[in-house]
């Protein structure tokens, strides 16, 4: 085994999800967003709109604005709780819903709303646009798409036509030029986007049946599994080519005579190593150190305290898990 070293461990009094950008914490809570800077430690909390179960968030990079994408639009507002912009878009609940809320009071108590699917999006590495995957018409011929933004007015400088139908998430490489997106459509069609924006022309490549987890720190190779988890993909993000692939029942000894599985989340923190875990819905989940140049496990990774899920990203060199209680989050770096 390869000693995990720590590097912080962060109280996480919100309690839902934290996740971390460059050097912002992000926790949200029903009624603001936690947004702390591990450098320094200083807090700021953003006022939020809806709770937090109708719909999701991003940060800007700056740490200055929190864009929340939300059941029936996309909001960015800063830290004094002002609006910096707002764009509608169609509604995420399953049923019909052809109404235009503008308000959150509106749909708060009803049940299709707080069980909608979630959009989501995500600012590119250097802010200069934000990404977003909304419906686009309220009425029950929506169809969802992925925008192009203008982060500063919301303006939308590209559209995509996804075709899919489902939640999402983002993941977010180095190179501002880049962006990956996943929908989760239940099945194992549920496919993944990797994006390119050259300022003028936007460039889609689906990959059907993909998961995005994570991307190297020099930005060049992109970790991926399946839905159905049974091996890693590792491509090339310049143009989404895949290099290798690793089974986990190749790679990793079972535990309880079942199939293994990669989990849903993992990270890139070093050039040379990505971290990717089995189990994570165990009290003792396993994680491993992934070498993407020959795509084979180097050793399992030994933790001095007791840990919580899956490791997800947290910028280069670290990555984060959770404690067994959930009130806070470990900072995890290699000698």
């Amino acid at each position: 085994m390869i000693n995990a070293v720590a590097v912080a461990t962060v109280p996480t009094p919100l309690g839902d999800a934290p996740f971390v950008r460059d050097r912002w914490l992000v926790e949200r809570g029903d009624t603001e967003v936690g947004v702390r800077d591990l450098r320094s430690g200083l807090e700021t909390r953003f006022p939020a709109p809806w709770p937090r179960d109708f719909g999701t968030l991003t940060l800007s990079p700056d740490g200055d604005v929190v864009l929340f994408s939300g059941v029936h639009a996309l909001r960015a507002v800063d830290a004094t709780g002002a609006v910096r912009w707002e764009l509608r878009h169609g509604c995420w609940s399953a049923a019909e819903c052809a109404q235009n809320h503008t308000s959150y009071s509106e749909y708060a108590d009803d049940h299709d709303h707080r069980h909608a699917d979630k959009g989501s999006a995500a600012y590119a590495a250097d802010g200069s646009t934000l990404w977003a995957h909304i419906r686009n018409h309220p009425d029950d011929e929506a169809q969802e798409e992925w925008l192009v933004l203008d982060p500063a007015d919301g303006a939308v400088l590209a559209r995509y036509a996804t075709d899919t139908v489902g939640s999402s998430f983002h993941t977010p490489p180095p190179d501002p030029a880049y962006m990956g997106l996943t929908v989760g459509e239940g099945d194992e069609e549920s496919p993944a986007f990797w994006g390119h924006w050259d300022g003028r022309h936007l460039s889609v490549v689906r990959l059907d049946e993909e998961v995005l987890l994570a991307v190297s720190p020099d930005g060049d190779r992109l970790l991926a599994t399946d839905p159905g988890q049974w091996s890693l993909y590792l491509r090339r993000t310049a143009d989404a080519t895949e290099l290798g692939r690793l089974a986990a029942d190749d790679a990793v000894r079972s535990v309880d005579g079942d199939r293994v599985r990669w989990d849903y989340d993992g990270a890139f923190p070093f050039d040379d190593t990505a971290i990717v875990g089995t189990e994570a819905e165990s009290p003792e989940p396993r994680h491993w150190l992934i070498d993407p140049a020959t795509m084979s496990v180097r050793d399992q990774v030994a933790y001095p305290v007791p840990i919580a899920g899956p490791p997800r990203p947290a910028g280069a060199g670290q990555w984060l898990t959770s404690t067994p209680d959930g009130t806070e989050i470990q900072l995890w770096t290699l000698t």
